[in-house]
C-alpha cells in the first residue's frame, strides 16, 4: 500500500463514456465493480462448497486469494484495471469499515453473563487450547525467524505467532456446529464456552501484540498504549451499560425501536473505534467492547442486528477477504523450505490445539469420540485469523512468505473441521431408539392424552393454527391436549440465526423457548397467552435448519415427544380474490419429505382464515367441520381427529360418507400399502363408522349422511354441497370406487390426495379451509411392560 501516496488520486465519481473518460478511472464506479465481482465469486464458490459442508468464510477466503496475486492478480492487465494501486485506500477503508462492524456483531453475540458463567470443564479447555499451541507458536517463530522472517522485531512477531496458532474463531465455529446441528449438544455447549473464553483471551493477546508492535523506539509507548486501552475498557464498562439500561427502558417489548437510539448506538460504535485507533491498539478493538457491553436482552440487541447484518456480512465484509488476498501471493512459497515450513506450522497448529484440547478433555472424564470432535472444533480459524494476520502485515510484523503460510495454515485447519467432526461424532438422536405406540389420533382409548406437533413458518400461520388446537382440546379428557408449537426458521448466514441457536436447551434437537428472553418474538407470546387463557398444554418451539434438512428436525422431534400427528402449514396462501399463490416452493418440498419419513399421522393445512385473523375464544368459537369419508385408513383418521373436535361445544361435525351406487362405474384406487387391503379396510371403516352412528344418536352436534352417488359428476356436486362449513377434513388417500372418480380432477399437488385437490381447485367454490390428514400405517408391536411405560410417560407429560 506504500505506492498509494505516488499514484495521483481518483476522482469520486465519472462524468460517463460519452464524455470519453473510462468510469474504472473514477473511485465510485470502480468500487461498484470490485464489490459486485467479490460478490459474485464468493458466492459461487459457497454455492460450490455447500455440498461439502463448509462455512462462507472458506469461500471468502478461496475468493479474496483468486482475486489476488496468486490466481487473477497474476495478469496484470486485470490486476491494474479491476484492484489498480490508487483504488486500494478506498477498498481497504470500505473493508475495515465493514469489518469494524461486523466485530460489533460478534460482540453482541458474546454475553459476558454467560463467562461468568463458564464451568471449570469449559475455562480448563480453554486454558489449554490457547496455551499450549501459543508455547509451540513461539518456537515456530523461532525457527521462522532464522529463515524467511530475518530481521523482524523479535517481540511482537513471538507474540503474533502465538496469537495466530492458538486462536479459536467464535464466529466460525458456531457456524461449522449449526451446520452439523451440534450446538445444542454436550460437545457443542462445551465447545461454545471454550472458544468464548478463547475468543476474549485472544483479543486480548491481540491488544498486546499490537501495542508491542509500535514503531516507537521506547517501550514506554507500548506501555502507555497498554495502559490506555486499560483505561479505555474500564470507562466503557463504568459509562455504557448505565447508558444502554436507560435506553432498553425506554423500548418497551413488542414496540419497534426508535431511530434515534440505533443511530445513537452505531455512532457511538465508531467513536468507540476512533479511541481505540488514537490510541494505537486497532478501531477493530472498540467496536468489539461496545458489541460485548450491549445488552443481550430487551429489544436493542435483536434491533441492532437486523438493521446492520445484511449490509455489513452480505456486501461489505467479503472486501475484507480481497484486501487480504491482495496481500498473499503464495508464489512467494518457492522452494522446498518454504514448503516445508508451511507444513511444519500446519503441524505445530492442528497438534497444539487439538492435543492440549483433548488431554484436558480426558482428564475431565470426556468420552474419547467427543473429546477428538472438541480438539477438531477448537482448531477452526477463519476471519479472526486473518484480522490476526493483516494486523502484523500492516504492522511488518509479518513479511510476504509468512503472511502466505499463514493465510494458507488458517484455511487448511478451517477446511478440514468439519469432515473430520463428521468422521469422529455422532451424536445419538434422543428418542430414537424409545418406541410408542400412540403414533395416531384414532387409538382405542380416546381419553389418552393426544400430542401434536403444530408447525409453522412465520407470524401469519399463528391465529389459524391457534384456532385449530382450540377446536382440537375436547373436554373432560384425561390426557388433554399437549401442543408443541415449532417455528420453523432457515438457516442462513446471518447473525441473527445463530444467535437463536445459541438459546438452545435439548441435546441435539430443536430447543424450548421457556425461559428464552422473547426480545421480539410476539409468536411465542401469542401462544403463551393462548396457553394461559385455554386447558391446553403448549410448549413453544424453533427448529433452525437449511430447508433441506429441516423435516429431519420435525420428524426427530415428533419421535422425541412422541407425537400423535404433525400438522404442516402449506405451502399456499389465499389472496384476496380466494385463489391460492405459493409462498415458497422450498415450503412444499419440506412437507413431502415429512410426510414420506414421519413416524406419526400427519396432517397439511391449507389456510383459508380458519376463524379469522385473530385467536377465537371458546365461548365465542361457532364452526362447521365437514369429514367426506370415503374409506380407508386416511379417512378414518380424519374422522377420529373429527369426533375430538366435535367435543367442543361450538363445534358441529358433519360426517358424510360417499358410497357409489350401482349403476357407479370407476375403479378402486391402487394404494400400496401392505398392512391394508381392501378386505381389511372395509371392516374397520364399518367399526369406526358404527361408533360415529351410536355417537350421534346421543349427540346433536354430530350429524351422519350417507350419500349414494350414481355418476362422477354427482361426486363433485355433493362435495359441492357443503361448501359452506368452516374446516374440510379429508384424508391423503382414500379408497373406494367414489375415491377413484376424483382421480379424474386436475391433481396439482399430489401431498394433499385426491380430496384435497379437489377442494382447492376452481371446481369447488368454498372459503373453507381444508385439513388434508394421512394416518401412520406401521404399527409397532410393544410388549405389556412397553405399553405400560407408554401410559406412565402420557401421565406425566406436563411435567416435561
Amino acid at each position: 500500500m506504500a505506492n498509494n501516496t505516488a499514484c495521483s488520486p481518483m476522482k469520486a465519481t465519472s462524468n460517463g463514456v460519452f464524455q470519453g473518460e473510462n468510469p474504472l478511472h473514477d473511485a465510485l464506479p470502480l468500487a461498484i465493480l470490485q464489490i459486485c465481482l467479490v460478490l459474485a465469486l464468493t458466492r459461487s464458490l459457497a454455492f460450490l462448497l455447500r455440498p461439502l459442508r463448509q462455512p462462507r468464510v472458506i469461500a471468502e477466503i478461496i475468493g479474496g486469494v483468486l482475486l489476488g496475486p496468486s490466481a487473477f492478480g497474476r495478469n496484470k492487465a486485470f490486476l491494474h484495471t479491476v484492484f489498480p494501486p490508487q483504488s486500494l485506500t478506498v477498498l481497504d477503508t470500505l473493508a475495515n469499515l465493514g469489518l469494524l462492524f461486523f466485530l460489533f456483531l460478534v460482540g453482541l453475540e458474546l454475553d459476558p453473563k454467560s463467562l461468568r458463567r463458564t464451568g471449570k470443564k469449559a475455562l480448563s479447555i480453554a486454558v489449554a487450547g490457547i496455551s499450549l499451541p501459543f508455547i509451540l507458536g513461539i518456537g515456530t517463530s523461532f525457527v521462522l525467524r532464522s529463515t524467511i522472517s530475518k530481521g523482524v522485531n523479535g517481540a511482537p512477531f513471538l507474540v503474533f505467532m502465538g496469537v495466530a496458532l492458538s486462536i479459536t474463531a467464535f464466529p466460525v465455529l458456531a457456524r461449522i456446529l449449526a451446520e452439523l446441528k451440534l450446538l445444542t449438544t454436550d460437545v457443542g455447549k462445551l465447545a461454545m464456552s471454550a472458544a468464548a473464553v478463547n475468543d476474549v483471551a485472544a483479543w486480548i493477546l491481540l491488544a498486546l501484540a499490537v501495542a508491542l508492535s509500535g514503531s516507537g523506539h521506547s517501550p514506554l509507548v507500548s506501555l502507555w498504549v497498554l495502559l490506555c486501552g486499560i483505561v479505555f475498557v474500564g470507562a466503557c464498562i463504568f459509562i455504557f451499560p448505565r447508558i444502554f439500561k436507560w435506553v432498553c427502558h425506554r423500548c418497551p417489548e413488542g414496540e419497534p425501536v426508535e431511530e434515534i437510539y440505533i443511530c445513537g448506538t452505531l455512532a457511538a460504535v465508531l467513536a468507540a473505534s476512533f479511541v481505540t485507533d488514537t490510541i494505537g491498539i486497532h478501531a477493530l478493538f472498540g467496536a468489539f467492547v461496545l458489541g460485548v457491553l450491549v445488552p443481550k436482552e430487551g429489544p436493542l440487541a435483536g434491533a441492532l442486528v437486523e438493521k446492520v447484518e445484511d449490509l455489513v456480512s452480505g456486501l461489505l465484509l467479503p472486501l475484507y477477504f480481497v484486501s487480504s488476498g491482495l496481500k498473499t501471493n503464495l508464489f512467494t512459497m518457492e522452494g522446498g523450505q518454504s514448503w516445508g515450513l508451511l507444513v511444519l506450522v500446519i503441524f505445530t497448529a492442528c497438534f497444539g490445539k487439538v492435543v492440549g484440547t483433548v488431554s484436558v478433555a480426558l482428564c475431565c472424564k470426556v468420552p474419547l469420540k467427543e473429546a477428538l470432535a472438541l480438539g477438531f472444533l477448537m482448531n477452526s480459524k477463519g476471519l479472526v485469523e486473518l484480522i490476526v494476520l493483516n494486523i502484523g502485515k500492516d504492522r511488518k510484523v509479518l513479511n510476504d512468505q509468512t503472511f502466505a503460510i499463514m493465510v494458507m495454515m488458517a484455511l487448511f485447519t478451517t477446511f478440514i473441521t468439519t469432515p473430520l467432526v463428521m468422521a469422529v461424532y455422532k451424536p445419538a438422536k434422543k428418542g430414537a431408539a424409545r418406541a410408542y405406540r400412540l403414533r395416531t389420533v384414532q387409538r382405542k382409548d380416546p381419553n389418552t392424552q393426544l400430542r401434536i406437533l403444530a408447525c409453522f413458518h412465520s407470524a401469519r400461520d399463528v391465529p389459524t393454527m391457534i384456532n385449530l388446537i382450540e377446536a382440537s382440546r375436547g373436554t373432560d379428557k384425561k390426557g388433554g391436549l399437549l401442543v408443541y408449537a415449532m417455528h420453523l426458521m432457515e438457516l442462513s448466514e446471518r447473525s441473527s440465526a445463530i444467535r437463536m441457536v445459541h438459546k438452545a436447551r435439548k441435546n441435539g434437537l430443536p430447543f424450548w423457548n421457556k425461559g428464552v428472553p422473547n426480545d421480539s418474538n410476539q409468536i411465542v407470546v401469542a401462544f403463551e397467552m393462548y396457553e394461559q387463557l385455554s386447558k391446553v398444554y403448549i410448549r413453544p418451539m424453533t427448529a433452525i435448519s437449511h430447508t433441506s434438512e429441516i423435516h429431519e428436525d420435525i420428524c426427530s422431534s415428533a419421535e422425541s415427544k412422541r407425537a400423535a400427528l404433525i400438522i404442516l402449514p402449506f405451502h399456499k396462501h389465499p389472496k384476496l380474490d380466494g385463489s391460492l399463490e405459493t409462498t415458497r416452493h422450498e415450503y412444499r418440498i419440506v412437507n413431502r419429505k415429512v410426510l414420506e419419513h414421519a413416524s406419526c399421522s400427519v396432517g397439511i393445512l391449507v389456510d383459508r382464515g380458519l376463524g379469522g385473523s385473530s385467536h377465537i375464544s371458546a365461548s365465542s368459537l361457532s364452526s362447521i367441520i365437514t369429514v367426506l369419508f370415503f374409506g380407508g385408513p386416511d379417512d378414518r383418521e380424519a374422522v377420529a381427529y373429527g369426533l375430538r373436535m366435535a367435543e367442543h361445544p361450538g363445534i358441529t361435525l358433519v360426517i358424510v360418507r360417499l358410497v357409489g351406487g350401482p349403476t357407479f362405474a370407476g375403479e378402486v384406487v391402487a394404494v400400496n400399502i401392505k398392512k391394508y387391503n381392501e378386505n381389511d379396510a372395509g371392516s374397520d371403516d364399518e367399526d369406526i363408522l358404527s361408533q360415529v352412528k351410536e355417537r350421534a344418536s346421543s349427540n346433536e352436534s354430530i350429524k351422519y349422511e350417507e350419500r349414494v352417488i350414481n355418476s362422477s359428476a354427482e361426486t363433485i356436486d355433493t362435495i359441492k354441497g357443503f361448501h359452506k362449513c368452516n374446516l374440510f377434513l379429508v384424508g391423503r388417500t382414500p379408497y373406494g370406487q367414489v375415491a377413484a372418480s376424483l382421480l379424474k380432477v386436475r391433481s396439482e399437488c399430489p401431498e394433499l390426495g385426491p380430496a384435497g385437490n379437489l377442494l382447492i381447485s376452481h371446481e369447488v367454490s368454498t372459503s373453507a379451509s381444508v385439513l388434508v390428514l394421512q394416518q401412520y400405517h406401521c404399527g409397532f408391536k410393544q410388549n405389556s411392560s412397553s405399553v405400560k411405560e407408554e401410559e406412565d410417560f402420557v401421565d406425566g407429560a406436563e411435567t416435561d
